[in-house]
């Protein structure tokens, strides 16, 4: 089960996010950033998957600076509505959200993140600029581009070969500017944490464990 809670940021902005909690102690917290589509059901699911790994899992609303509740499930119709929010999004305040996240997760032990698509790319911020134990960034287009930005903690990436969003080039040059940090390259497409093609279970399964196995290591 997951419920919705209000967070604030350090600037004042209060922001909604979904908080999923294990049936026991927590072993740590997770924040769990959103793919272009708001903390739609897929977070949602994403944040009670990791719940019952053990992890206390938290998902920041990162659109509510611009529309509040903004989630959508029906991909397709929603593209360009998706497309708008996510051009809207300033660096700068999604960490102060991202970092209200992890805030209230810390009365729970380590915290590290996870993030898909957009949220792959914020993650890898994240890591970079904030207290956190480990970080998995699934599918981050952006993460190219800031390269110079390090991450000050344990991370993994996760691409897929057949990613009509990242070129395969893009992934080599991420490989060259951040040779100590575990790049995975899978049989599978843009977005396939969320099984939405042939073969992207399999994908999605190897790379959750991985990702598992970080934060085993590095949180609890």
């Amino acid at each position: 089960m997951n419920e919705t809670i209000q967070i604030q940021a350090s600037d004042g902005h209060t922001l909604g996010a979904c908080l999923a909690l294990p049936a026991g102690k927590p072993r740590g917290g997770l924040v769990v950033i959103q793919e272009a589509f708001g903390v739609n059901t897929y977070v949602r699911s994403v944040c009670e998957s990791f719940a019952a790994e053990g992890y206390a899992a938290l998902a920041p609303a990162l659109y509510d600076r611009q529309q509040r509740g903004a989630e959508f499930d029906d991909e397709g119709a929603s593209l360009p509505q998706a497309r708008r929010l996510r051009s809207g999004l300033e660096w700068d305040k999604v960490l102060l959200d991202v970092g209200a996240a992890a805030d209230a997760l810390a009365r729970y032990g380590r915290v590290g993140i996870v993030g898909y698509c957009v949220g792959g790319s914020v993650a890898w911020l994240a890591a970079a600029a904030l207290r956190l134990s480990a970080a998995s960034c699934y599918y981050g287009r952006d993460i190219v581009g800031f390269l110079e930005r390090k991450p000050n903690c344990p991370t993994m990436l996760h691409f897929g070969e057949r990613d009509h969003f990242i070129p395969q080039e893009d992934v080599a040059r991420i490989r060259a500017g951040c040779p100590d940090v575990p790049c995975y390259v899978y049989p599978a497409g843009h977005g396939f944490d969320a099984v939405r093609a042939p073969g992207d279970r399999e994908a999605a399964s190897l790379a959750r464990e991985r990702t598992l196995e970080l934060f085993r290591q590095h949180i609890g």
